[in-house]
């Protein structure tokens, strides 16, 4: 009578592992290479944790990729009998030469693990680890992907809504790879509703390493979010024609934005708003209404300064002495108002735009009669037109 057949351990056998690796390049651009790595390292490491004594060197595993196998080794060096102590990691010469004469003290022997055993572990201990392996690496893959998205803007379909503290769950993706990810409350456009399926347009501020895979920062309310729409809208800035100088926003309510051309022929301003203001009509729609001023960029201070208070006349900007980053501007009488903007809104839009201190007063103000000094000198201002990371952004006065 025949004896029954031992019954393999059910798990993963090296030619499904193989298949796997190769299914996961083809499908997930994942290099096989490095997969068959951690392949390697987790059977190892398995079959390290169920034998303690034996040192993790020598735990050799050799992958046959033509015929897709994988063998186990234990490399045993040996030694003369009488400095025989270790038998997990040595084997004496006697025991050595009972497998071939040509071994001699010093060398190593590659012991085969029996393939059993060699099942038993990549099925009960190893798989898990395999997994987990694959799972990591294809994070990894997701990192890359939307790490080379920062500051860049990316589509988004809102999964939920917290009750509790109004934070939106998106699943935002590339093309390649699809995550989920968290706009924060902070984050969101005051006054912005958000529903459940709704797709919206979101800034990328920052991609970062967690256990539970990458987490990308979101936002609707940062400056390059307007910055990036433009480059989508606007031809002229894609290609670079057009520069987009600094940004100042209050997202929700106004934007002040200032560009440049270096071509002659090209009219920056013009570029941007577009043929019956459709350019810029179409980003005011993505904002959901939100005002945007775009003013002409200029090399020099104070005529930069008269054009981000616009829609206000300036009729004077009177510069602080050399190396101080502030300046008083001179308005009609009947512009005061106009301006300083509701709760002084144009005018620290100017401020944060230009990253100078500015000073309004009206045009029958006089100066000599109390001889006020000009307002300190303020912050630098960013690229995207915010402060510099805890400073307060420049302010705007008045008399």
């Amino acid at each position: 009578m025949r004896g029954k057949k031992q019954k393999e351990p059910a798990g993963m056998n090296p030619g499904e592992i193989f298949a796997a690796l190769e299914l996961l390049e083809q499908e997930r651009g994942i290099p096989k290479e490095a997969m068959l790595e951690k392949v390697i390292k987790a059977i190892t490491t398995a079959y390290q944790r169920d034998h303690k004594d034996v040192e993790e060197e020598n735990i050799v595993v050799e992958a046959d990729e033509e015929h897709k196998e994988l063998r186990m080794f234990i490399r045993k060096t040996v030694v003369d009998e009488e400095d025989y102590v270790d038998p997990f990691n040595e084997m004496s010469l006697e025991e050595a030469k009972a497998l071939s004469a040509r071994y001699e003290i010093g060398d190593v022997v590659n012991i085969p693990v029996d393939k059993m055993e060699f099942g038993r572990i990549a099925a009960g201990n190893g798989k898990q680890v395999i997994i987990q392996g694959l799972r990591e690496a294809e994070r990894g893959m997701v990192y890359d992907e939307f790490n080379s998205k920062q500051h860049e803007i990316l589509t988004g379909v809102v999964t939920r809504i917290d009750p509790r503290n109004g934070a939106a769950s998106l699943r935002i993706g590339t093309g390649a790879e699809t995550t989920e990810a968290l706009l924060l409350a902070g984050e969101q456009v005051p006054g912005e509703p958000l529903e459940e399926g709704m797709h919206i347009k979101v800034y990328v501020v920052d991609v970062r390493h967690s256990t539970r895979g990458p987490q990308v920062l979101i936002s609707r309310t940062h400056p390059g979010l307007v910055k990036r729409l433009f480059e989508l809208e606007v031809p002229e800035i894609f290609d670079g024609s057009v520069e987009v100088r600094s940004i100042a926003r209050e997202a929700g309510s106004r934007t002040k934005m200032a560009v440049w051309s270096r071509e002659e022929n090209v009219d920056p301003i013009g570029a941007c708003v577009g043929p019956r203001g459709q350019r810029v009509a179409a980003i005011v729609d993505e904002l959901r209404g939100e005002k945007i001023d775009i003013i002409k960029y200029s090399e020099d201070p104070a005529e930069f300064i008269a054009a981000a208070l616009a829609p206000a006349d300036v009729v004077d900007v009177r510069m602080a002495e050399e190396g101080v980053k502030a300046c008083r501007c001179v308005v009609p009488d009947d512009q005061l108002s106009l301006a300083i903007g509701k709760e002084g809104q144009n005018a620290r839009l100017a401020a944060r735009l230009t990253g100078y201190k500015i000073d309004i007063k009206p045009q029958s103000y006089q100066p000599e009669e109390d001889g006020e000094p000009f307002p300190a000198e303020s912050p630098e201002v960013l690229e995207d037109g915010g402060a510099p990371e805890g400073e307060e952004a420049p302010e705007a006065s008045e008399e």
